[in-house]
């Protein structure tokens, strides 16, 4: 226990001071997030104020909707081989979600027969992200040619940023915007 090492006192007495002054715990989910961001959330959604804001915000959930990775608990993850839509939704990481720019990642997954620097100096480019956030490149081996007919010519990009927190809140406005649709039914 961190207060302990901290107050240089025994577990047992911290926990009892607890108890006494009816201090809740954390649960170990909230300390290790408290923990790895001590400085408080690496992000800050911004307050929509203009008809831009509206519209960048209802882009980016319906982007997350449509092609948004919604199985992984604690990652915001959107793939595609389009780096318009790419850069749509790094536009809504950045300026609605305020994610910083140290916390956005992105994977290259492209085939073996597609020139690899020509494919990252692409996604650099017209993405608008430095290579150091490309952690992952994954190259697959292309079977004969013709077999992928929708291959695309620069691979696929997935860009992410990882929090649990915004992840949730990224998971609500979803479903807030699917309840906001008047549908038969």
């Amino acid at each position: 226990m961190d207060i302990a090492k901290k107050e240089n006192c025994s577990e047992r007495k911290v926990d009892y001071w607890m108890k006494k002054y009816e201090i809740p715990r954390r649960s170990w989910s909230e300390a290790t997030y408290v923990k790895r961001n001590p400085d408080g959330d690496p992000f800050k959604i911004k307050e929509l104020t203009t008809e831009e804001d509206f519209k960048l915000f209802h882009t980016g959930v319906a982007l997350y909707l449509g092609e948004g990775d919604k199985n992984n608990k604690g990652v915001v993850r959107l793939a595609n081989t389009n780096s318009k839509i790419l850069k749509a939704f790094l536009l809504f990481l950045r300026n609605i979600c305020g994610v910083k720019e140290s916390k956005i990642k992105a994977e290259l997954n492209i085939f073996d027969d597609v020139d690899l620097e020509r494919g990252l100096g692409f996604w650099i480019k017209s993405v608008g992200i430095q290579r150091m956030q490309i952690t992952t490149i994954m190259v697959r081996e292309s079977n004969e040619a013709g077999t992928y007919k929708n291959k695309s010519e620069y691979g696929t990009l997935s860009i992410f940023t990882s929090n649990v927190k915004l992840k949730k809140l990224v998971n609500k406005w979803c479903e807030e915007l699917l309840d906001s649709i008047i549908l038969p039914g």
